[in-house]
């Protein structure tokens, strides 16, 4: 055992730093919101469906608050930014910390000083809504840093926070919860204490080595590219967020809660996503830079493959997980699962084409083909929700996912043939065959919840295939070939 294990620390140890990293980046995402998911069947047991639904709406406005306070400078302007501004990365991440220190401060001003008013839109208290303003700020400042650590391949210190940070955010929340009156609250507290412990300390790194809180043509520069963003990142979030808060205020909490279930649990191929998108962004941005687009497809046909595979698995395998992670109050919410979690993989397909448009600084192309999904998804979820109750909303996201998807795709085209030498780096048919294939797939599985047998047999037939084809598909994957199309 003792050899084996050893021969696998050596193998690893042998691999490209590339390598390395891309697993460690995995690693990363699996604990920052496995170890949550890992969780979920506790905190479902402790709360009431009535108090899973009122938390997972705070998440919900936690989402939707934070672009407008911090204006998401930590996301695709600044990964950008570290690649364009490579001989300037301290002073530029210095100053976009400062920037989103200013921006933070102001909105808990403007909070202060009409709390009540605010409390009663966002239904939530004030010791809610000033935890809700620390996480924003705390988020900011460990997405700085960890986006700074990817694009430098600098896995190590990432893990170790990482872990630290996952770890403790379980521990500290069960034990404010199992001790509190107001149980929400305990479990919002909970989480913001933990970050701010956590994070503070890589606000502090970044600023001393940065030693800039204000550069005019950093701040210039990030707040041109990202107001006209909002409509964008305020469009993802809706199409994320808005059917749990419409569910509250058309249904019931307890619906929110049982939807939020469905979704949380579709959500853990997101990890995927994360995983690789993290690992491959800095990457397809230097490809762009160096008109080599062509080299990007292979990895991301084979990137889609992954991504399908895993919500595929994911949606065979739902009852079963729902079963897992709550009690059998909540076990409506299988049927929400499948086109849940095939709108994960449109979420992933949306990010890989909508590089060009950041990278090139089309905003007014981003904001149109997310403004489209987000308005589509809320006047669906508003008619369907109606007719058909909250299940509907699955089925609504999945199709807005699509048009999302679809339309970031066209006007990457008309990027590329501008900007690229007239190159488009996809072929839209391989596309087409992946993703018909992927919904005929997902669609088919969700009939078998109707008969278990037929499920159980499709599942071990699927692992019997996997096992037995591993070694093409560990090769057909191996995340090491991004050394070779990098050189």
């Amino acid at each position: 055992m003792v050899v084996r294990i050893n021969k696998l620390v050596k193998k690893y140890r042998d691999f490209p730093v590339q390598a390395r990293a891309s697993f460690c980046f995995l690693v990363c995402a699996f604990l920052q919101k496995g170890i949550s998911m890992l969780t979920t069947p506790i905190f479902t047991r402790l709360l009431s469906s009535a108090e899973y639904g009122q938390y997972n709406v705070f998440n919900s406005w936690l989402s939707i608050v934070s672009i407008f306070v911090t204006l998401r400078l930590s996301m695709g302007v600044y990964t950008q930014g570290l690649v364009k501004y490579e001989n300037e990365r301290a002073s530029y991440t210095s100053s976009l910390q400062g920037l989103t220190v200013f921006l933070v401060l102001m909105w808990t001003m403007i909070y202060l000083a009409a709390r009540n008013f605010w409390n009663r839109i966002f239904s939530l208290t004030t010791v809610q809504m000033m935890a809700m303003l620390v996480m924003i700020w705390t988020s900011a400042v460990f997405q700085f840093w960890a986006s700074e650590q990817r694009v430098q391949l600098k896995y190590k210190a990432l893990l170790a926070v990482t872990l630290m940070v996952s770890i403790a955010k379980p521990i500290v929340g069960i034990v404010f919860v199992a001790y509190a009156d107001d149980k929400v609250t305990a479990r919002i507290v909970g989480l913001a204490l933990v970050e701010l412990t956590g994070y503070t300390g890589l606000f502090a790194v970044q600023m001393l080595r940065g030693k800039k809180f204000f550069l005019s043509i950093f701040w210039k520069n990030a707040l041109l590219f990202n107001i006209p963003l909002i409509p964008h990142y305020l469009s993802q979030t809706v199409l994320n967020s808005a059917d749990r808060i419409m569910i509250r205020n058309m249904e019931s909490e307890m619906s929110a809660g049982i939807y939020s279930l469905a979704y949380s649990v579709s959500q853990i191929m997101s990890l995927f996503n994360t995983a690789l998108m993290q690992t491959i962004s800095p990457w397809i941005y230097q490809k762009i830079k160096m008109k080599k687009t062509e080299d990007i497809a292979d990895v991301a046909y084979r990137a889609m493959i992954v991504i399908a595979c895993a919500n595929l698995f994911l949606i065979m395998i739902a009852p079963e997980i729902v079963g897992l992670f709550a009690p059998a109050s909540y076990y409506d919410a299988i049927w929400v699962v499948p086109p849940v979690a095939m709108s994960v993989y449109f979420m992933f397909c949306y990010d890989l084409f909508a590089k060009f448009a950041f990278y090139y600084e089309k905003t007014k192309f981003i904001m149109t083909a997310s403004v489209i999904g987000a308005v589509l998804n809320v006047v669906l979820n508003y008619i369907f929700i109606g007719l058909y109750g909250y299940k509907a909303a699955g089925y609504t996201t999945l199709l807005c996912y699509i048009v999302y998807t679809a339309g970031h795709y066209a006007f990457m085209n008309v990027i590329c043939k501008k900007f690229c030498d007239g190159k488009i780096p996809y072929d839209g048919k391989n596309i087409i065959r992946i993703t018909s294939l992927f919904l005929l797939c997902g669609f088919s599985l969700l009939f078998t919840y109707y008969n278990t047998y037929i499920r159980y047999g499709i599942i071990v037939f699927t692992i019997m295939v996997v096992w037995r084809k591993r070694e093409q598909i560990i090769h057909l994957f191996e995340l090491a070939r991004l050394k070779k199309v990098q050189a």
